[in-house]
């Protein structure tokens, strides 16, 4: 049985950043920035209420007789408890026999394009702190990305407005950092474990490591960007915000709307038709927050029972990196046009590209992820490198076929303007020339 590391890291983000949230927001009262204290306040206080939500959801402690469980959550102390009754179970686990089990059956993954399937015995003790480790997992995504995000977009702003950096600030843009990075990371362990349920995965530290670099360099690159435009455009910045928004929460919808499929009803046998709309918007809110900070790789599908595409959709994955290096581009270079004397002692360009930069190098560690350590690597269809040497390969061939269609209207060209020369010619200089070749040849 795995120690819960992943539970105690969760836990410890959330009681970290929320402790230094509220010292930073009373230095905020005290300084006399009411506005800054209010929005560092909301932005901390939102995600814990919907983290206590999330875990009781996932408990179905709703629908039990359990008061103290819910007292703690009302407090928001829901994590301590959850924390400790996980230690408590781990501990626990190897003294009493356990009458009862459940067997589970894993394909493990393809060797020499054979599979075998195993049989493992699940008990009761493994299986609750797997419900843990999947409630706490759910939650830091919405720690990461409905509070972190935000807070961390928020410091940031003010550091730059007030053009200083306190060792409180600086320690709680570095721990919402660390909090987005870990959600992401979370996100994409359950988008793999989700697609491939039927598959014992094994996710090495050489891919963890990956995917923090990947997902640091992706973040931060973009929440600097947007506290760059928002520090010279505050009013073109929601324009922004609200493009993004849309079009990421409208579009599950959109696909659900087009694929004609019944409403679902299968998410909470407790939950009305009401109830259900509420998770699927929340489901839906989450998907936004996740994909206008990074790419989420989990793609919500409304209309599958399980609300997850289990297919890896290259092109999207593709477009998404396309528009949004393009955004960060505009972004920039609106800043650069825009800026104020608070740059002054900033080197622009430098900073625009070591902003792109850094970004290209969140790129190239997704695809060296996708590459060599993805822990489904050999279910894929086509590789990374194969699919870069297709694209490459039309690419040529469509640049072949722009200049081999060239070259021939050229031709077609000098031909057409070639047979216009011929008729007023042709009696002084074509007809003489054939006479002469005709007579040396006869003599020959």
């Amino acid at each position: 049985m795995k120690f819960p590391a992943s539970v105690l890291a969760s836990v410890f983000l959330f009681v970290a950043e929320t402790t230094v949230a509220f010292y930073l927001s009373s230095t905020y009262r005290s300084g006399g920035d009411r506005m800054w204290q209010a929005l560092t306040l909301l932005f901390s206080l939102l995600p814990c209420a919907l983290v206590q939500l999330t875990l009781l959801f996932v408990h179905r402690d709703l629908s039990r007789d359990r008061p103290l469980v819910l007292l703690l959550h009302l407090l928001q102390l829901g994590p301590l408890f959850r924390c400790f009754e996980v230690l408590c179970i781990y501990f626990q686990s190897g003294q009493n026999e356990e009458p009862y089990v459940s067997i589970t059956k894993k394909r493990q993954m393809p060797r020499n394009g054979l599979s075998e399937e195993i049989e493992k015995e699940v008990g009761q003790a493994e299986g609750k702190l797997f419900t843990h480790r999947s409630a706490f997992s759910r939650a830091s995504v919405i720690q990461a990305f409905l509070g972190s995000a935000p807070q961390l977009t928020l410091q940031l702003y003010i550091s730059i407005i007030q053009q200083d950096v306190t060792v409180g600030r600086s320690f709680f843009m570095t721990l919402s950092l660390l909090s987005i990075v870990y959600g992401a990371l979370r996100c994409n362990i359950l988008a793999i474990k989700i697609k491939y349920d039927e598959y014992e995965v094994k996710v090495k530290p050489l891919a963890y490591v990956c995917i923090f670099l990947w997902r640091s360099f992706e973040i931060a690159t973009r929440v600097i960007v947007l506290v760059l435009f928002t520090s010279v455009l505050k009013s073109w910045v929601v324009m922004v915000i609200l493009i993004n928004f849309f079009s990421f929460f409208l579009y599950p919808w959109i696909l659900f709307w087009y694929s004609d499929s019944p409403f679902p009803e299968n998410i909470e046998k407790a939950l009305t038709r009401v109830g259900t709309t509420i998770v699927l918007c929340f489901l839906t809110l989450l998907y936004t927050g996740i994909n206008m900070f990074c790419w989420s790789a989990v793609q919500l599908k409304i209309d599958s029972p399980d609300l997850i595409s289990k297919s890896q959709n290259w092109y999207q994955l593709l477009v998404y990196y396309m528009m949004r290096f393009i955004e960060n581009a505009i972004l920039l270079l609106l800043w650069y046009i825009f800026k104020t004397d608070i740059y002054m002692y900033v080197c622009a360009p430098l900073l625009i590209l070591q902003l792109l930069v850094g970004y290209c190098t969140a790129i190239l560690f997704m695809l060296v992820f996708y590459q060599f350590f993805h822990p489904c690597k050999r279910l894929f269809s086509t590789t990374v490198s194969e699919g870069f040497q297709n694209w490459l390969r039309c690419f040529c061939w469509a640049c072949r076929r722009q200049t081999s269609s060239e070259s021939v209207g050229t031709t077609d060209l000098k031909s057409s303007r070639s047979g216009n020369e011929i008729p007023s010619n042709a009696g002084v200089s074509e007809e003489p020339s054939q006479f002469l070749n005709a007579d040396d040849i006869c003599s020959a």
